[in-house]
């Protein structure tokens, strides 16, 4: 059976790095194009593109929503289903205007790769998530066994993404030499973190507990590396787990060596257990910048300690950090609720409740009239 369209290879390999370079896509929205591509000329058998027609975009649609995902087993959520089809019309609009295919395709065919108007507001529909609050988080760190280096180390990483809100990727690839703890600050220097969008700024540490608890557990962190481990300031802030071979020839982790990890993965992972070690349902590094933002909602009292809040989370605009990551909870959303009745209750004195119940003799009065 076909397994791939040479002219296709082609086109595709054109426009992974138009991707890449032109519109400065990361790896992994690049992956998921090249897999939204792969999908749709499995469903095609590997037809030239040139052959598109608008048939096969809803034919496509169709045999897309009988899907199931490879990791659940359900169903592709409308989500993915979006995703990948607005993946796929952004490449044949590109595409209908490359030498060659100008006269092949038809632009408006395109549209076909439409939800209905239904289906898209489910996909794109914002969904409350949950979020650890910072007791839980703290409640994690003091679970958290810390005698070895390797348990000192996943305890200071998960102090370290609670006080600074950084991304697991940027934390990967940090060294001593980015953080200021005297100052209480981080360098994401973008030529050496992996930073999104690769930007360069300087987030301070987040006041998330009054004891300095939190702070604590880092600074000794910092501490064990420089003077126990003897790391220098080029060194990984979270170096990687040494393996070795023991007696029985078994591999084991045997301490830790002066290299950065070369992917997130194995931070999920340690968070992953050091929730449920703790009992508590996993929340993974990125989720902490939603415990900050939230957190920051009920702190900051001016709009220049908003922005300057918003900025240490790397955010321009101080929307993004309120819209994407600082929705309140139904929970939090009734106590705030609960708390204004309580408020208002407490600013009914006897002069307001004399003004009211004027008011009130004045309407009476007024219908009366009528």
């Amino acid at each position: 059976m076909r397994k791939h369209n040479p002219e296709n290879e082609r086109i595709k390999r054109k426009y992974l790095t138009f991707l890449e370079h032109a519109k400065r896509q990361n790896v992994a929205t690049i992956d998921g194009v090249a897999k939204a591509l792969l999908r749709f000329e499995e469903y095609t058998r590997y037809k030239n593109f040139k052959a598109f027609h608008f048939e096969q975009a809803v034919g496509f649609k169709k045999h897309l929503a009988k899907q199931t995902s490879e990791k659940t087993g359900k169903p592709l959520t409308k989500s993915t289903l979006n995703s990948t089809l607005n993946q796929l019309k952004a490449f044949f609009q590109w595409l209908s205007q490359q030498p060659g295919f100008v006269s092949k395709l038809t632009y408006t065919d395109m549209e076909y790769f439409n939800l209905s108007e239904k289906e898209t507001r489910i996909a794109t529909s914002k969904r409350v998530k949950p979020v650890a609050t910072v007791d839980q988080i703290i409640h994690v760190l003091k679970s958290m066994p810390h005698d070895t280096d390797i348990e000192k180390r996943n305890r200071a990483l998960i102090a370290f993404t609670l006080l600074t809100g950084a991304r697991d990727s940027a934390i990967a690839s940090m060294c001593l030499k980015h953080v200021d703890v005297a100052n209480n600050q981080v360098f994401q220097d973008a030529r050496e973190v992996k930073t999104k969008f690769s930007k360069t700024f300087t987030s301070n540490f987040f006041p998330v507990d009054e004891n300095g608890f939190v702070r604590g557990i880092f600074v000794e962190w910092i501490e064990h590396l420089k003077n126990e481990l003897l790391f220098g300031n080029d060194d990984p802030l979270f170096p990687q787990t040494k393996v070795q071979q023991n007696k029985s020839r078994r591999f084991v982790a045997s301490g830790l060596q002066k290299q950065n990890w070369n992917s997130a993965n194995p931070i999920r992972k340690i968070f992953r257990r050091a929730f449920n070690d703790a009992g508590l349902d996993y929340f993974n590094p990125h989720s902490f910048r939603n415990t900050l933002a939230q957190l920051g909602q009920r702190i900051c009292t001016t709009p220049e300690e908003i922005k300057a809040w918003s900025q240490s989370l790397g955010h321009e605009d101080v929307m993004t950090t309120f819209t994407c990551y600082g929705e309140v909870s139904p929970q939090r959303e009734k106590e705030v609720f609960a708390a204004l009745s309580a408020k208002k209750e407490e600013n009914m004195d006897g002069a307001s409740i004399q003004s009211l119940e004027a008011k009130v003799d004045k309407l009476i009065a007024a219908q009366e009239l009528r």
